[in-house]
């Protein structure tokens, strides 16, 4: 028996409660509403407000509107690129989009959803999906075909059309009914409901900043021709690896070496604030940074933000009464200020150090003074939000958001998230440097997800500068430190599913040798032997 039937008493139920169960946990793995049950299988509904249950939403509009798409314009060339806010925006290769393109397509999406039209899945061994491949003359879902431990090829078919997705699908196409497509800049947005109001569409923030950085990153890629995990494993096969790596570390080099020379330009700017998610590479970019600094004649200073917490009693505390040290109010701002401006001033601090122990500041005899030639340069989540230094003039801040915005696409329909590469990036760095198990990692970072879209996400377009930490390679070089990793956690853990997803992810990746990575390399702050120490 399917699960849509066995349990289409409770899915009908939680429809009339605005809640749209979209797929299921079978034995911790998310299986497709239409899995076939088996004696003894521990089930568990997925709404669209879950994180396994909003990425399927996610996929079955992209899906809904790449069938649209084919349905009315079948020699366009669709790229689905980057997520901004709660909205993928798409492209178009070879034809100008306009306004009355747009309107079709969404008038034929929302004709393709009021249908609900059924989704299969097919599969096939690898015989038949050469020849499938040699007679359709597709490009859909042919990464497939390269992957060696992957023993069968799967597409999902609406009516005759048929794509490929990784990941689990909608039954159908009337799961996805809350969407709407807009033209933006020189492409579109799909847009789709947060997880925390799945039944809505929130107004969509502009992300100016971000996708200009996105697109720029995906331009050079484009150059290289390295814009898809096929052309990736090409280069890796074709034995391009050296180059590869060369070229992505250069790119880097150049814009650490661009922002340093804009700071250097603004002779008012006497600290630098740097921000950004977990696992962005933030403390190789700072010394990094500080080294082309010293180019332009700046040295820089660090201070710590970690050692001025408030005393322990004073620290707020969350919904469930834990202490919160991740909100502003868990810094002591006055201080923080007070110790800033007088170093801007040209004044002496004595710099405290936090006692996490006991919870409080110590003094234990450091002075800090801050010379004509240099610059303080301040690492934190806080650091784009202009609270925390509230009492420094705006010409003398310059901020910096530093995150892994990867631009590599599975292929044209199929994106690469940028949280899985961060998470990637410390499952790796939790095990080598702190001697935490996947699992352990796993636990928390629902946790340090929420944490940097309450404290980080906000305030990313307030900054100066964002540098874009992400490199072609670096999931190939992950995946050999990553995966057995992954591969140990069981499906008795909740956190299976997820793990079971990353490891089926990894395996589309060809292995790159560590020898190429330099060692001042960002990436050699996660799988070790950094010129900066671990």
């Amino acid at each position: 028996m399917k699960v849509l039937e066995k349990y289409e008493k409770e899915i009908n139920e939680a429809k009339n409660k605005e809640r749209k169960i979209i797929a299921c946990k079978c034995n911790n793995e998310v299986k497709s509403l239409n899995y076939d049950i088996k004696e003894n299988d521990v089930i568990e509904l997925l709404d669209t407000s879950s994180k396994d249950g909003h990425r399927i939403y996610i996929r079955g509009i992209l899906y809904i509107m790449a069938k649209a798409l084919n349905e009315l314009y079948p020699r366009a060339l669709l790229s689905v690129n980057y997520q901004l806010s709660n909205a993928m925006f798409c492209e178009i290769d070879n034809m100008p989009i306009t306004e009355a393109m747009i309107s079709n397509i969404r008038e034929r999406m929302q004709e393709i959803i009021d249908k609900d039209l059924e989704i299969r899945k097919v599969i096939m061994n690898k015989e038949e999906a050469e020849k499938f491949y040699s007679n359709a003359r597709t490009l859909r879902g042919i990464v497939q075909i390269g992957n060696k431990q992957k023993e069968s090829v799967s597409l999902y078919y609406c009516e005759d059309y048929f794509n490929y997705f990784f990941g689990v699908m909608p039954v159908s196409t009337g799961y996805t009914s809350v969407f709407d497509i807009i033209k933006y800049k020189d492409g579109f947005l799909v847009r789709y409901p947060s997880a925390e109001k799945p039944n809505e569409l929130t107004n969509h923030k502009g992300n100016k900043k971000l996708l200009a950085t996105l697109e720029e990153y995906e331009d050079i890629h484009r150059v290289l021709n390295v814009d898809t995990l096929y052309k990736l494993n090409k280069e890796i096969q074709a034995g391009r690896t050296e180059n590869l790596i060369l070229l992505s570390e250069a790119l880097h080099e150049k814009k650490m070496a661009n922002i340093a020379d804009d700071i250097a330009k603004r002779p008012n700017v006497k600290m630098v604030l740097i921000a950004g998610p977990s696992s962005s590479g933030k403390t190789t970019f700072a010394k990094r940074l500080g080294i082309e600094l010293r180019l332009n004649g700046l040295k820089p200073v660090t201070i710590s933000v970690d050692n001025y917490f408030v005393e322990r009693k004073d620290n707020p505390k969350d919904e469930n009464g834990q202490y919160d040290f991740e909100c502003l109010e868990a810094i002591d701002l006055d201080l923080f200020n007070n110790h800033i401006k007088t170093l801007l001033d040209g004044g002496t601090i004595d710099v405290p150090t936090f006692d996490f122990k006991v919870g409080t500041k110590r003094y234990n005899g450091e002075k800090m003074h801050l010379a004509n030639d240099e610059i303080l340069v301040i690492e934190g989540i806080h650091c784009l939000n202009d609270k925390l230094t509230s009492s420094i003039p705006m010409e003398q801040k310059y901020k910096i958001y530093i995150s892994d915005l990867t631009v590599l696409n599975i292929d044209y329909c199929n994106r690469i998230s940028t949280t899985d590469t961060r998470l990637l990036r410390r499952i790796v760095r939790d095990n080598n440097f702190r001697g935490y198990s996947a699992l352990h990692t796993l636990k928390t970072w629902d946790s340090v997800n929420r944490g940097e879209n309450k404290n980080i996400f906000p305030y990313q377009e307030n900054c100066d500068a964002m540098f874009n930490s992400s490199l072609i390679y670096e999931i190939s070089v992950l995946k050999k430190h990553a995966l057995p990793l992954l591969q140990e956690i069981t499906n008795e853990e909740p956190e299976y599913a997820e793990a079971k997803r990353l490891v089926e992810f990894l395996k589309y990746f060809d292995d790159i040798d560590e020898e190429f990575i330099p060692r001042n390399s960002l990436l050699r702050e996660f799988i070790g032997g950094s010129i900066f120490g671990d």
